[in-house]
């Protein structure tokens, strides 16, 4: 059992997952089961396993947007513990904002507001002041080479790639402990790949931890500290 005070930043232990498909008769699709691992302070953990292995579905039970079917998803929250999989609502946003973030493949955003707008939000979000959020936004879009004449358009009308160097830079913005990164680097090119390798390899070194998948065996190669094998916790395979 994780304990406070320890260096890990989560603990998932036994942790299973079954989709229930309503439209299709109430089938039910088992995904994973038992999983079991944990992510240290300036750690890098990659979840591998092939397409459908349940990768992405453990990063969305962690950060709670998926609800666990059984286990425990606990998150280090200040002096105390998190349990994210019996978590109230409020407690999983007060974890997002303050603890965990979460940088997905694709962008989300309202459609009129600018990058760095939404950058900036993100880093208030997680306590600085306005100003210093702006710098923060600002420092984060430079190093990922987005174009300053871009900064206050929305994302929208962005590229794949832009649109993902901002969705990265709102993930950074708040410097929050645990990082949870679904496939951050898929659309980018080499250069900024490469940006995205520097700027996780800073977090480590400060103390941050990732939970993560990569794709691209290079990135894999260059930050994993440890890859855990989702093919071990396939329900199909316990079933």
């Amino acid at each position: 059992m994780m304990k406070p005070g320890t260096d890990n930043l989560l603990v998932v232990e036994g942790l299973d997952k079954t989709f229930t498909l309503h439209l299709h008769g109430g089938v039910r699709l088992p995904v994973v089961r038992g999983v079991a691992f944990a992510v240290r302070r300036g750690e890098c953990v990659v979840l591998d396993g092939p397409s459908g292995a349940g990768k992405s579905s453990i990063l969305k039970m962690v950060f709670g947007a998926y609800r666990a079917d059984a286990g425990r998803i606990l998150l280090a929250d200040g002096d105390g513990l998190l349990d994210i999989a019996t978590a109230s609502p409020r407690e999983v946003m007060r974890a997002r904002r303050g603890v965990m973030s979460y940088v997905s493949q694709f962008l989300r955003v309202i459609p009129r507001v600018g990058a760095i707008d939404i950058v900036a939000a993100a880093a208030r979000e997680a306590g600085r002041e306005p100003e210093a959020a702006r710098a923060r936004a600002a420092s984060l879009l430079t190093r990922l080479n987005l174009p300053e004449r871009l900064w206050r358009l929305p994302p929208a009308t962005f590229s794949g790639g832009e649109q993902q160097r901002v969705n990265i830079a709102r993930g950074f913005a708040g410097g929050h402990a645990l990082l949870i990164l679904d496939e951050p680097t898929a659309s980018l090119d080499a250069e900024n790949r490469n940006a995205v390798v520097e700027l996780i390899a800073e977090r480590r070194a400060a103390g941050g931890g990732f939970l993560a998948i990569f794709h691209d065996e290079d990135v894999r190669a260059r930050l994993a500290d440890r890859l855990i094998d989702v093919t071990a916790f396939s329900a199909q395979q316990a079933a």
